[in-house]
């Protein structure tokens, strides 16, 4: 067992460590945090206009030399127009947060890009890789945000059993020990989104910062009141009356929360249309699901952008209660290899 694993050698780094995409978190500056203390960062494209997304890699482009990733949405009105300006920048490494179409993949990878879609089920994993992505991302219950009910302990090995491509794992991961788990497991690599949300390097106001801190493993939950999905978040005052709330008051606020994306993204109605029916067709929502999208960005921007503890959400894995400090990115990589090489040397003796 080593800690250079052919993940490595796919993604041109030199440590098995992912920074996820995490939307309004995974910035220029985290991402390049990242890259440049030897993992991979990839950056949150889908809260991005297309300009801003451009504008965001060569921002991250003039902080690293490193290979970095940008993490897209499928259903994105505009995700060919994505793909082909990643392409002209050379980026590294295409992620999804969903399934990505087969000619989205097709595309991608005649660029030159490796595309790693996160997935939640053995089926999804086996479906993509018939796709020919390149590895995948597999993201067990106790992560945050949109996540499935398997645990990372019966996810993982099931994936690796299934597909031939290279698997990292995702969901409960902070330490060097968890790395090793994984790799004994199987993958090649860990994925990980609350440690790097709580570093200086992520743009979360410090607020924000300071009200994780101060959770336990017991003070997040899956709900479905958020957008329909199931989402890990933490548990607050807000999210307690979210599950609550009944479904006229639910469509209300999704309403509201749809036309303040409007107008922040400076979206055209009939293309948030065109994506919302996308969304439906592909995923079977009804119009109320489809509705509740709008929900997420918006939620999640009051948290993670404004500071609001009274009224954003806060995507949380359940190892936040794990995390009790706000170190440097490259501080949380060099201490996670050490962690893994030492516990290396332990079950070698």
């Amino acid at each position: 067992m080593t800690l250079h694993t052919p993940l490595c050698d796919l993604l041109g780094v030199r440590y098995p460590i992912v920074q996820t995409g995490m939307g309004w978190v995974a910035g220029p500056r985290l991402a390049a945090a990242t890259s440049n203390a030897g993992g991979l960062g990839i950056l949150a494209a889908a809260t991005m206009t297309l300009d801003e997304l451009n504008d965001a890699i060569i921002d991250v482009k003039s902080r690293t030399q490193q290979p970095f990733g940008v993490n897209l949405r499928t259903d994105a009105p505009d995700v060919t127009d994505r793909v082909e300006l990643m392409i002209e920048q050379r980026v590294k490494v295409a992620s999804f947060a969903m399934a990505p179409r087969a000619d989205l993949v097709e595309r991608l990878k005649a660029g030159g890009l490796v595309v790693i879609p996160s997935i939640g089920a053995k089926r999804h994993a086996e479906k993509v890789a018939e796709m020919g992505v390149d590895a995948v991302l597999v993201q067990g219950g106790e992560g945050g945000g949109h996540t499935g009910s398997v645990p990372t302990t019966l996810l993982l090995p099931q994936v690796v059993d299934a597909v031939d491509i290279p698997v990292i794992a995702a969901g409960g991961f902070f330490d060097g020990r968890g790395l090793v788990a994984a790799l004994a497991y199987g993958a090649q690599g860990i994925a990980m989104g609350t440690r790097f949300l709580l570093t200086k390097e992520s743009t979360v106001p410090d607020g924000v910062k300071d009200f994780y801190l101060g959770k336990t493993v017991n003070d997040t939950l899956v709900t479905t009141k958020v957008d329909g999905f199931p989402h890990r978040v933490l548990r607050t005052e807000f999210v307690d009356e979210l599950q609550q709330a009944g479904r006229i008051s639910t469509m209300l606020r999704a309403l509201r929360n749809a036309v303040a994306y409007k107008r922040y993204a400076n979206a055209k109605l009939t293309d948030m249309l065109r994506e919302g029916l996308a969304m439906r067709k592909a995923y079977d929502l009804s119009f109320g699901q489809m509705l509740m999208a709008a929900n997420t960005p918006m939620f999640l921007r009051a948290a993670m952008v404004e500071g609001s503890l009274s009224f954003g959400v806060f995507a949380s894995g359940q190892v936040v209660g794990m995390i009790d400090d706000l170190p440097a990115v490259s501080d949380v990589i060099e201490r996670i290899v050490k962690e893994a090489e030492a516990t290396l040397g332990k079950l070698n003796v």
